[in-house]
């Protein structure tokens, strides 16, 4: 067969298969479109509501209503009395039992970095321990008064107190110290009444300790002078005073590496001593610090140039013969310089 007839005849098969096509293009209603097959929808199963589970109501437990706890008014902090418990007494009959060398050491710990004229007034002021609290309060409730108009005050409100108290209303800090620690206070006394030697030598041992760890420096305020046995605090200016800061734990103890031991001590505000101090324990103040200082080497206090000789068996009767004679004043305690404060302010 020719290649033309072969053409042919496919030509004439694909015309016979695609006539109808042809023919229901031209006439869609002669040929109506094939059913599509109805499916019925799908039933969705249908449950039942879920039944929300009932709990019975929760009961708020009851507690009973707090009661707050009543305290009693709280009463204003005053100073104990001079006998505490655990501590002898200011006055015993007789001299209490020694203490050994490190009770000794424990006392001193909080006041052997002080200055030698300060340290001074506040070994001879403990041997009156029963005046410290009254003299405490007083420093505190006139602590606005300072220099010339403090000497004033103290002269005109006729306090009754002994030269070495007096010499530390100056320093309201220092005695509220003592009066806040009366059993502290007591037992300083006693010891320096009867065990002298004793305490000088352990305030040496403490300032030797602390000087040999590097925290007893001389610095702008104090100068740190002489050899083992017979270390001075001296102020550098005679006529002020600083209470020094600092924590017995500390300064005692040997420093961890690294610690910064230049700020271990700080320093309170300067103290102003002037002459008109000079009829409460600070005689002669300007040369020698009012002649207040130790002789490290005999064991004397010395309050203005004169070894002081109190003890337990002059006590009752020792007068000190101060550079400027105290005369306790006659008749009662007065408050002359409510103006003071007025102007101050």
């Amino acid at each position: 067969m020719s290649q033309n007839n072969t053409k042919i005849i496919v030509a004439g098969m694909l015309i016979a298969a695609f006539a109808p096509l042809v023919a229901m293009a031209q006439d869609p209603q002669q040929y109506p479109p094939p059913q599509q097959q109805q499916y019925p929808p799908p039933q969705q199963q249908q449950y039942p509501p879920a039944q929300q589970q009932q709990y019975p109501p929760q009961q708020q437990q009851q507690y009973p209503p707090q009661q707050q706890q009543q305290y009693p008014p709280q009463q204003q902090q005053g100073y104990p009395p001079p006998q505490q418990q655990g501590y002898p007494p200011q006055y015993p009959q007789q001299a209490p039992p020694p203490m050994p060398p490190q009770q000794i050491d424990g006392i001193v710990q909080r006041i052997a970095l002080y200055p030698d004229p300060l340290l001074a007034q506040i070994m001879t002021a403990s041997t009156f321990g029963n005046e410290i609290p009254d003299a405490a309060g007083w420093a505190n409730q006139h602590r606005y008064l300072t220099g010339d108009q403090l000497a004033h005050a103290i002269n005109e409100d006729r306090l009754p107190w002994d030269p070495s108290v007096l010499a530390l209303l100056p320093f309201p800090q220092v005695l509220d110290m003592m009066a806040r620690d009366m059993g502290w206070t007591q037992a300083l006394g006693n010891a320096v009444l009867g065990q002298r030697f004793e305490v000088m030598d352990a305030v040496q041992r403490m300032r030797a300790q602390a000087q040999q760890y590097g925290y007893l420096q001389s610095n702008p305020n104090y100068r740190v002078v002489g050899g083992p046995g017979e270390i001075q605090i001296v102020p550098v200016d005679p006529a002020y005073l600083y209470v020094p800061i600092y924590n017995p734990y500390v300064v005692f103890a040997r420093p961890r590496p690294g610690f910064f031991v230049g700020g271990a001590i700080s320093f309170g505000p300067r103290i102003y001593l002037g002459a008109s101090f000079a009829p409460f324990g600070w005689g002669g103040i300007g040369v020698g610090w009012g002649g207040v200082a130790f002789g490290w080497r005999t064991h004397d206090i010395l309050i203005n140039n004169r070894p002081w000789g109190r003890t337990f068996a002059n006590r009752g009767v020792y007068v000190h013969p101060y550079a400027t004679p105290y005369r306790r004043p006659e008749g009662a305690r007065v408050e002359r310089h409510e103006a003071h404060e007025h102007e101050r302010r």
